[in-house]
């Protein structure tokens, strides 16, 4: 077989490269763009941007615990129709209106309640001018609050 390769070849084959090279070479420079105009560059004005840095996350506190308060000992459950601290009473006069007295006793400032109206026993026993008297409050407005004489207060059933 014939080598291929021999000095002819090879000048031949450097020859076209040589010519490929010069080619394409020219082509480059004659086909660039023109050279624009240098353009104006003038320093651009640094912005900063400042990221905080995470937090860490607040921990709960434990839970704060509260004792009960105590309870007071129960006090004896009234019978059926006795008046006491916890009982609700209605003034029961025929209509003609109870007074509720500041202090008890006969003398001290009053207000008229009705006999429809609904009290709390919230204080008593007191004893004053051959009465017994009891502290009353409605529960709907507590300016209407003070004593009267049991003689003229029937217990109801809570409201």
């Amino acid at each position: 077989m014939k080598n291929i390769l021999n000095g002819k070849v090879l000048i031949a084959m450097v020859g076209i490269a040589a010519l490929l090279l010069c080619g394409s070479l020219t082509y480059i420079l004659l086909m660039r763009p023109a050279a624009a105009s240098t353009p104006n560059l003038s320093a651009a004005t640094p912005v900063l941007t400042i990221i905080p840095a995470p937090s860490s996350t607040a921990r709960p506190s434990p839970p704060t615990l509260t004792p009960f308060p105590p309870t007071l000992a129960p006090t004896s459950t009234p019978a059926p129709g006795q008046i006491a601290i916890g009982v609700y009473v209605q003034p029961s006069t025929g209509g003609k209106g109870l007074r509720v007295h500041t202090q008890p006793g006969l003398s001290a400032a009053f207000f008229s309640a009705f006999d429809s109206e609904v009290f709390l026993v919230t204080k008593g026993p007191e004893q004053g001018d051959g009465y017994t008297w009891w502290y009353l409050t409605a529960s709907y407005d507590a300016a209407r609050a003070g004593w009267a004489a049991q003689d003229f207060l029937t217990v109801v059933s809570s409201p």
